[in-house]
């Protein structure tokens, strides 16, 4: 590939620092005050789950399909190895009840992965791509397409891609395919192709130096948004972010200063006006987050400041939900500081990047360790894939879902009293405050001798729990027994162990009584006089 020296780009330190100054100006105004998106529960919804790694979910027509590497599903609850079913690589569940479906088509040979999935708008056909030789019974070269009525194998969409399929958006008149593939049905193709929904290749045609992981398409806008690893795009210098014209390939828009040259493009989602980008950064300190931009000019919106690479974006009511191991958010709205533990799942508005009260959470998990790597919304569902083995610190592999509610988990680490009494009948409680996963303000239930007697509200996350106190006035010397309970509105914990307390006697009086006992009388001070008038004679 020859290199052309790019018009466009010219980018220095200079435009680069006055672009991010840009976008804090974008976004100041609407960042003051908290965001009003309301988000879903951070409560999972009973799923199955795979024995590997899921890497892409498409929700059509009340089936969400489920694609990834792995070789059984389990029900909800089961352990590794218990009430297995065979599923290779590809699984669907009904959206609303989880329920598995017999859909079921192998996968295998090649790489023996689904890496890519993606429905028409009407919801009736489904293509499917990754590195596999067989769809089935039927040969295949890493990428088929299924009707979803019935489940079945289309005959007419069996291109012959020569290596992994990573990234597929469908449009009304044509399918868009991405990943690692320098040729297609014999014909060079580098890393991004078109066909007609029957599988015809269009002419469409672009050169990309490196794998294409991401594509949204925008046609109205006449724009496909392509994203992955790449430097270089139709000769040109670009930074794993790029716009194509839908029909010819050619170059239409560039985003050269949005990302340093060690962050990739992993993931890309779209709205009516704008499109989100998900990155992640090969080094300390380089560029993880989101971005947010116009479709319409290609003007930057807004870019949050987390580290942690971002693997997948889903949208739903404004609010876009990431996966990513998100950490020191500092310097975004409503983000966090640096506290040494990696945030797996992240909501923010999509107005402002204000991050959002919603804090569920996975492990890590298996392979590369980086927990989601697939999302797609349902209906009013979140459902969510990747590499994890624990969600809400509870068993759950690869696989999980959040609904709109109702809200079924109560506050975590719930509060332990210590007392103080300097002051005669009064108690001063102290405690540490709670945290909840989609609350942000928690009341607190304060009981005297199984008597509630008062509450405090306070707001609090995982790494703000500030101290909290409540001064009762008791009798004087009076000895009570003290609870504390915390809820988020809905869910209430169980109370504390009791505190058992004896408010200080009331001194002044003590001390009144004694006065009065030891002030002597007339008659003994009379005696006292009679007695030492007499010594000395």
């Amino acid at each position: 590939m020859r290199l052309r020296k790019s018009t466009k780009r010219g980018a220095t330190a200079a435009s680069v620092a006055a672009l991010l100054a840009a976008a804090s100006l974008i976004t100041a105004s609407a960042s003051v005050a908290d965001s009003d998106e309301k988000t879903l529960t951070a409560d999972p919804l009973a799923t199955w789950q795979t024995d590997g790694i899921v890497w892409s979910i498409e929700y059509a027509r009340g089936v969400v399909y489920v694609g990834g590497t792995f070789n059984t599903v389990r029900p909800p609850g089961a352990n590794p190895g218990q009430r297995e079913v065979a599923r290779k690589n590809f699984a669907a569940f009904d959206a609303v009840t989880g329920k598995l479906l017999s859909c079921a088509h192998r996968f295998t040979g090649a790489g023996s992965t689904v890496r890519a999935l993606k429905a028409t708008a009407d919801g009736k056909m489904l293509y499917v791509g990754g590195s596999f030789a067989n769809a089935g019974k039927a040969r295949a070269a890493n990428a088929v397409a299924l009707n979803t009525a019935g489940c079945s194998l289309r005959k007419d969409f069996r291109p012959k891609i020569s290596s992994t399929v990573r990234a597929i958006d469908v449009t009304k008149s044509a399918v868009y395919l991405g990943g690692d593939f320098t040729a297609v049905n014999g014909r060079e193709r580098e890393r991004i192709v078109a066909f007609t929904r029957r599988g015809a290749l269009l002419p469409f045609k672009a050169e990309i130096e490196a794998p294409v992981r991401a594509i949204s398409a925008a046609p109205e806008f006449g724009k496909i948004i392509v994203g992955g690893d790449f430097h270089l795009v139709n000769e040109d210098l670009e930074a794993s972010l790029v716009a194509l014209h839908p029909r010819t390939g050619k170059t239409v828009a560039q985003y050269t200063d949005w990302l340093p040259a060690r962050s990739v493009v992993k993931a890309l989602v779209r709205d009516k006006t704008k499109f989100y980008v998900a990155a992640e950064g090969n080094g300390t300190g380089i560029f993880d987050g989101r971005i947010a931009a116009s479709l319409r000019t290609g003007k930057l919106v807004w870019r949050d400041t987390c580290l942690g690479a971002t693997q997948a974006l889903a949208l739903h009511n404004g609010v876009l939900y990431s996966g990513s191991h998100a950490h020191n958010c500092r310097d975004t709205p409503g983000g966090f500081p640096e506290h040494h533990n990696r945030q797996h799942f992240l909501a923010q508005s999509t107005r402002n990047r204000h991050i959002l009260h919603w804090f569920p959470d996975t492990n890590g998990g298996i392979g590369e360790q980086n927990g989601p790597r697939a999302m797609a919304t349902a209906g009013g569902i979140l459902w969510a894939g990747g590499e994890f083995t624990t969600v809400n610190n509870r068993p759950q592999q690869s696989l999980t879902r959040f609904g709109a509610g109702p809200d079924r988990g109560t506050p975590e680490n719930p509060p332990r009293l210590t007392a103080s009494v300097k002051s005669a009948g009064r108690v001063t409680l102290t405690w540490r405050a709670a945290w909840d996963r989609d609350d942000a303000e928690l009341k607190y239930l304060i009981y005297r001798d199984g008597v509630l007697v008062a509450t405090r509200t306070g707001r609090s996350q995982e790494w703000n729990r500030p101290t909290m106190k409540y001064t009762d006035t008791v009798t004087p010397g009076s000895r009570h027994r003290y609870t504390i309970a915390v809820s988020d509105g809905q869910n209430t914990t169980l109370r504390s162990q009791a505190l058992t307390v004896t408010a200080v006697a009331d001194k002044a009086a003590k001390t009144s009584k004694t006065s009065k006992a030891s002030k002597p009388s007339k008659a003994s001070k009379a005696s006292k006089a009679s007695k030492a008038s007499t010594e000395r004679r």
